[in-house]
């Protein structure tokens, strides 16, 4: 495969949470959830490099993270900006101009396998842009501004998206260059690559590979975590 680097927006406050602090620095099984979410793509073989966009008061916070765990393929953490888009652009413009392909995995998504990513890059190679995502469980209704169901959606054409999302620099790049210039704001990186004509072809994602919102996500997460580890204690066994 193509150099690939990684960036992590990782600068949302995460008011939901309702911690006090920036949730990604909550414990999750005794270390931080960005801790979990970078370690993914330090042991992974394909990631040339990861960038890792913070709040500008909690840079120094995230170094110290990334020293402490060895996290040697971080080769910046940079400042983020306004908006989440603002912050991956800057991310994309702080990996070397040798990367060629772009993963943008959200810095609260601790989840997600080292076997999901890898089987997400082999059925994206050859794409220009592709995202995970996951059937929809619930029934999906259109509202009106006050309310009122106008209709119902088909379940079997919708998708709930998750991270990572991959794709092809140029093209990110062209998008988000071309968003900032207009105004535009999208609601995932995706949606900018689709707003300039792109198409963008989704894979199946995984349901545990939530993203930690609320207190109930990180009772989830912990949950999910701890059961992977005895499954593994098992099969060593």
């Amino acid at each position: 495969m193509a150099d690939l680097g990684i960036v992590i927006p990782a600068a949302g406050q995460g008011k939901r949470m309702g911690a006090g602090h920036n949730k990604q620095f909550l414990r999750l099984l005794g270390q931080p959830i960005l801790a979990h979410t970078i370690r993914v793509f330090q042991i992974s073989g394909y990631v040339s490099e990861i960038v890792i966009v913070g709040a500008e008061t909690e840079l120094a916070q995230i170094r110290e993270l990334v020293d402490q765990h060895g996290f040697d393929k971080v080769v910046s953490i940079c400042k983020g900006g306004e908006q989440r888009q603002d912050s991956v652009r800057s991310g994309v413009l702080a990996l070397s101009p040798t990367i060629q392909r772009v993963v943008v995995h959200d810095g609260a998504r601790p989840l997600l396998t080292l076997r999901d990513f890898h089987r997400f890059l082999e059925e994206a190679e050859g794409l220009t842009a592709a995202i995970m995502g996951v059937e929809v469980k619930d029934t999906i209704k259109r509202v009106d501004d006050v309310g009122r169901v106008t209709d119902t959606l088909p379940r079997d054409l919708l998708r709930a998206v998750q991270t990572p999302q991959i794709f092809e620099r140029n093209k990110l790049e062209e998008a988000h260059f071309r968003a900032a210039a207009a105004g535009y704001y999208g609601t995932d990186d995706a949606s900018l690559l689709e707003w300039i004509g792109c198409s963008v072809q989704v894979i199946e994602g995984s349901q545990e590979n939530i993203k930690v919102t609320t207190p109930e996500d990180l009772l989830l997460a912990e949950r999910i975590l701890t059961l992977r580890e005895g499954q593994r204690s098992t099969r060593e066994s």
